[in-house]
C-alpha cells in the first residue's frame, strides 16, 4: 500500500515534521535571545593574587578577548590570554549570572633567577618577567629546571644548621652540581651522592671549617672519605679534610 493511503504512516511523518520544525523554531528563537542586550557582559570581578598583575594588563586582555555576551564569550579563549601574562600561574574564569564575569588569578611565586633572563617558581616553571628583589641564581641545560628547583630545596634543608643559604646552584651538562652559598663559599658537589655528601660536609663544619681563620673560598666534596678546601683564590694547593 502507497505511503499516501497509509493514514498511520502519515500521522507518524507529520509528527516528525512537526517535531523538526518546532526544534528548529526553538533554535531560532535561542539564538536571537541570547543576543538581546539584555544579556551583555556589566563588568568583571578579578580576586586572587594580583601582587604583579596590573589592572591594565587585566583590562587590555579583557577589551582584546571578550567578544560576545554572557552566553556566547569563549571562555577558553579568554583564559588562555590570560595565561600569557608575564606573573601569571593559571587563571580560573567563569560566569557569575546575570552579566558577570569572575577570574580567580594565580600568579608564579618565584623561588630563584633562571640565569640572567628569567625568573624560576616554585614548582620550577621558567618565565619572562621583572623583579627587584635579591633572589638566588640557577644555571642549567634547558629543560632542567624543575629538577634544580628541588635540589636547591634540599641543598637549603641541609645546610640550615650552618646557618648558610644557597646563593647560587648550577647543573653542569655532564649531570655535576655546584653551589656557592651565601657567604661566598663555592662547593663541588659532583654527579653523585649528593645528599650524603652535603650532609657529611655539615655535620663535620663545626670541627673544621667553622675553625679556620677566614672562611674557604673552595670546597670540593667529591672525595670517598672528607673533603678540600681552598683558603682563597691565590691559595696554590687545598687543603684535605
Amino acid at each position: 500500500m502507497p505511503m499516501w493511503d497509509n493514514v498511520r504512516q502519515l500521522r507518524v511523518a507529520a509528527n516528525a515534521l512537526f517535531a523538526a520544525a518546532g526544534a528548529l523554531l526553538a533554535c531560532g528563537l535561542m539564538h536571537q535571545i541570547v543576543q538581546l542586550p539584555v544579556f551583555a557582559i556589566r563588568g568583571i570581578d578579578v580576586s586572587g593574587e594580583t601582587g604583579h598583575v596590573t589592572r591594565e594588563q587585566i583590562q587590555a586582555v579583557i577589551a582584546r578577548e571578550l567578544r560576545g555576551n554572557f552566553f556566547t564569550v569563549d571562555l577558553a579563549q579568554a583564559r588562555a590570554a590570560f595565561e600569557k601574562l608575564p606573573w601569571v600561574r593559571q587563571v580560573d574564569i567563569s560566569r557569575v549570572w546575570p552579566d558577570r564575569i569572575g577570574l580567580i588569578v594565580e600568579e608564579h611565586r618565584p623561588i630563584a633567577r633562571w640565569g640572567s633572563t628569567a625568573l624560576v617558581s616554585e614548582e620550577g616553571v621558567v618565565f619572562e618577567a621583572a623583579i627587584n628583589s635579591v633572589l638566588p641564581v640557577f644555571t642549567g641545560p634547558a629543560g632542567t629546571a624543575p629538577e634544580v628547583a628541588a635540589r636547591f630545596r634540599e641543598c637549603e634543608t641541609l645546610l640550615a644548621p650552618i646557618g648558610r643559604r644557597v646563593a647560587q646552584i648550577h647543573l653542569s651538562a655532564r649531570r655535576a652540581w655546584q653551589l656557592r652559598l651565601d657567604d661566598g663559599m663555592v662547593i663541588e658537589l659532583g654527579r653523585e651522592a649528593i645528599q650524603t655528601r652535603l650532609a657529611g660536609f655539615v655535620q663535620a663544619y663545626a670541627r673544621t671549617v667553622a675553625g679556620l681563620a677566614a672562611p674557604p673560598a673552595y670546597v670540593d666534596l667529591r672525595y670517598t672519605n672528607g673533603f678540600s678546601v681552598r683558603g682563597g683564590k691565590s691559595a696554590a694547593d687545598p687543603d684535605r679534610v
